[in-house]
């Protein structure tokens, strides 16, 4: 017998899990962002 949780049963069961999950988000939305600009294009010799 399989009980399939969705996401906001997890949260209810563990607020704390808010936090957690808007920090990974943060870091994923700003990750683009930081691999772009570090990114050094060179344009002929």
């Amino acid at each position: 017998m399989s009980t399939k949780e969705t996401l906001k049963d997890t949260v209810a069961e563990h607020p704390r899990m808010i936090g957690f999950l808007f920090a990974v988000m943060m870091l994923l939305s700003q990750a683009g962002s930081v691999a772009a600009s570090s990114a050094d294009v060179g344009y002929g010799p």
